[in-house]
Parts: C-alpha cells; structure tokens; sequence
C-alpha cells in the first residue's frame, strides 16, 4: 500500500488538546419542527453565523431554505423561496452576516440579503442572481480573504468565479469558467489566504488549482483511494481527502501540498458506507471527521512531523447526522472553553443539535494558549483587488472578550480641532501592539457599519423596486 500506514502507537503526547469533549446541547438550544432537505446530495445543507442559521428544507414545488434565530419552528416560518429546482448548498458571506448564497438544480446561483431581524416574511427577490451554469450547480464557495468573490461549480463539470461587485443584479458572465474537471465535482477547498483551491471529482481525481488565473498546478489519482471531500490543512501544506479504499471502507488520506505523487498517510477507519465530511480548525490544529448517517465523530490532531496525524478520541451519539453546520469562531462561547461548535441534522427527529467541542479547564479566566489570533469577518481585499492580482492572508482578530467592542478612545475627543491629538508614540512592544489591535477593531467595526449601511441601501432600493412593479402590473 502507498504511503505509511498508521500502526497503533502508545497515547504518550503531550497535548492540551487530548482531553477535548463533545458536549450535546439541552433540548432547549436545540432547532425542533424542522423539515430537513431529503435530497441525496452529499452536502453538509447548514450553514450558520453568529447571528443565524439556515437550513436546507424538504417542500413542494421550487426550492427553498430556512433562515432561523431560535428554537421551535412553526410549520409557516417564512422562506427564502425563489428558485425554480431544489436548493442544493447554502453559504454564508464570510464578510456579511445577513448575505448568504444558494444554490440549486435550478442552473441559478443566487446571494440574498436577510433583514437584520430575520425573515418576517417569504424572500423571493435575490439581491444578485447569477446564470453561466448550463446544468443544475450543486456546490458554492466564498474566496476566504477578498470580499464578494463567490466560485461556483455544477453538473456542467465548470467551476465559474464571480465578482458581485457590480451594479448589474443579474449576472451572466463569470469573471472565468475553469474547466479541467471531466466529471462532477464532489468538494472544494481553500487555503488560507484563498490563493489557490483544491477539489475532489467523480473521475477520482484530487486536483490542486491557482484560484485566480485557474492554472493546474497537481493532480492525483491514486487507484486505492476514492476520495470523495477534500481540505487544504491551513498553512500546515497538506491536504487531507476522505474516501474509500478499493474494498469500499471508509478511509482518510493525507497528501504533502507540493508533491500529490503519493499519499504521506492512508488510514482505513470502517465499513460503513455513508461520506466522511472532514472538518478542520487551523488555530488548534485539530482534525473533525463526521460520518454522514451515523452519529460518531471522530478527532485527531495533525502535526507537520510523522506520524503527523494523532488520534484524540470520538464523540458516540445514537443520533444519526444528514448533514453539518460549523459556527465560526468568532461565534464560540469562550467562557465555556468551547473550541469548536457543530450543528447535526438529524433527520428522523426533524431536529437540528448544537454540538460544542469543550476543552475541560478548571479556571474560569480566559484561557488565551486554546485561542489565538482567527480569521476575523473582516476582508483583507476587495473584489478589485483580488482580481487585479493580490493575494492576502485573512484580517486577523481576537477572541477575548471585550477586544471586539470598539473601546473609546479619551485622546480622541481633547487637544486638536479635528477631535485627533497627537498622543505619545507607545513605548513598549505591547502598547505598542495594543494600539495596533485598537485601530484594526476600530477599522472594522467601522466597516461593518459601512456594511450594514450598504445593505439598508440594498434592502430599500429593492423594496422600491418590488413596489414600481406592483403598482405597474396594476
């Protein structure tokens, strides 16, 4: 077999991680009367913020997803209903907590602005529809660094990026169509400053490609290994695919970045037959492996020396997940220790279930060696930017409590007429490094009013819209 396979080894690794426990929530905090989407699709159909979640749900006629706040649904919860076919995958903006894209057997993609206080009624105008997919499209993607670049990928075996930065609210040309892929692509990854992307493929492919010019720079096809789901390991230069092997057991693969001739590790986990959907965390380096229509997840650590990947344990339930959402982390509650948030679908009980991955502490401080600096909800580009060459790294925040509320600044409001003095220079590295982060968070929180200014502007401009053409069709 190619590559080293994993043999049992003694737990003697020292790691704060080790002891990691998956804590259900009580049945309060859990989502109930939910229809979860049938579809067979083997997509996660949950996509979460810290301010909603959304789910893809069974109905008649078109397609349609839930955008929630809290518990119990009533069977007459407002929709976004607006396509023609069955909604396939729903993610949210990265950048935009009330703009999530969709997409659906329909051929569309189309983004949507949600209302600051949810819907309180059925949405059926997207803020931008676009149309370059000849087949039904069953994958979408953020870029992770620049703002309002969505790639997309469909049954026409094309992955088309598109820039929503434009006035146009139908789009029909994508910004370029990559077409190295012979058959329907099953996963798409990116890496962490979104400068290239990995995918898996019904041809049993992984392929490795630049994400802006669309250039292959690798691709693998191993004959014991049907990868189904692939992920880029952060900046760790691996990359990580669940599959299958040749006897049909379920299996996960890892791949050094620059040389896919080879799999570094293969480890054959069971027999059963559902997806493994991998998830990972680049600021703890812990490695989620859910099987779909079982309710076990397993972790592990990955580490950049052999054996590279190192067993922690497995959360058992008796509830079988359809699908997954992950709360990003800006979303977690630190207070608790928790590191990593799940929300199960599980299906036969029409329920959606909080999972929190908690590390056990005993202090009740914020324990700042679990939390370093994450991927904020800030861009580190615009669209234009992107596009005209520039990569970047994502905007970084912190996590404490506190560091996200813009403090005030009392030098701000005394000595020049401007309402800005020229205070000191800071004398230490860490005034210095404290006055850094109070710009960043006063950029952002800037921006983020921007952001919700621009979306009010939106949200008028197409309330104004809908009421010229009802009082035209009158």
């Amino acid at each position: 077999m190619t590559g080293q396979k994993m043999t049992w080894r003694p737990q003697y690794r020292s790691s704060k991680f080790r002891h990691v426990f998956g804590k259900a929530a009580t049945k309060e905090s859990c989502y109930d009367g939910v229809p979860i989407t049938r579809s067979v699709q083997d997509n996660t159909f949950c996509a979460v913020n810290p301010r909603f979640l959304a789910v893809i749900t069974e109905c008649a006629g078109g397609g349609a997803f839930l955008v929630l706040s809290t518990g119990k649904v009533d069977p007459h919860h407002p929709r976004v209903s607006g396509h023609k076919g069955n909604v396939l995958d729903i993610k949210w903006n990265p950048f935009d907590d009330h703009c999530i894209a969709s997409c659906s057997e329909d051929a569309t993609v189309k983004v949507w602005e949600i209302p600051p206080h949810g819907l309180l009624k059925n949405l059926t105008v997207p803020w931008k529809e676009l149309q370059g997919h000849r087949r039904r499209v069953g994958l979408i993607e953020w870029h992770p660094t620049a703002n309002n670049i969505l790639f997309s990928t469909g049954y026409d075996y094309q992955v088309m990026i598109w820039n929503l930065d434009c006035l146009e609210q139908v789009i029909k040309n994508p910004v370029r169509t990559i077409s190295h892929h012979t058959d329907v692509v099953l996963s798409m990854s990116f890496g962490t400053d979104g400068s290239l992307f990995a995918t898996t493929c019904r041809d049993r492919k992984i392929r490795l490609i630049e994400s802006r010019s669309g250039n292959l720079l690798q691709e693998a096809g191993c004959k014991t290994h049907k990868a189904s789901k692939v992920l880029i390991l952060g900046n760790m230069k691996m990359l990580l695919s669940t599959g299958t092997s040749r006897w049909n057991e379920r299996q996960m693969v890892l791949w050094d970045q620059d040389d896919l001739s080879a799999p570094l590790v293969q480890e054959n986990l069971d027999g059963s037959s559902g997806v493994l959907f991998p998830f990972y965390d680049p600021d703890t380096h812990m490695l989620y492996i859910a099987g779909k229509g079982d309710g076990n997840i397993r972790y592990y650590e990955i580490s950049s020396e052999k054996p590279y990947i190192h067993y922690l344990t497995e959360y058992r339930s008796n509830l079988p997940q359809k699908g997954m959402g992950v709360m990003p982390k800006r979303g977690l509650d630190v207070s608790s220790c928790e590191v990593f948030r799940f929300y199960k679908l599980v299906t036969i009980k029409s329920l959606i279930e909080p999972l929190s991955m908690i590390v056990p502490r005993r202090s009740e401080s914020y324990q700042e060696d679990i939390y370093p600096m994450t991927a904020g909800n800030m861009p580190a580009l615009t669209a234009g930017e992107w596009l005209s060459g520039t990569d970047k790294g994502p905007v970084m925040m912190s996590l404490k409590p506190g560091s996200q509320v813009a403090e005030s600044y009392p030098e701000m409001n005394k000595g020049t007429d401007d309402g800005y003095s020229l205070c000191s220079p800071p004398r230490t590295e860490n005034e210095l490094l404290m006055k850094f982060h109070k710009q960043q968070e006063e950029i952002r929180r800037l921006r983020e009013l921007l952001n919700h200014r621009d979306v009010h502007i939106r949200q008028l401009e197409l309330e104004i819209k809908n009421m010229k053409n009802s009082h035209n069709s009158l």
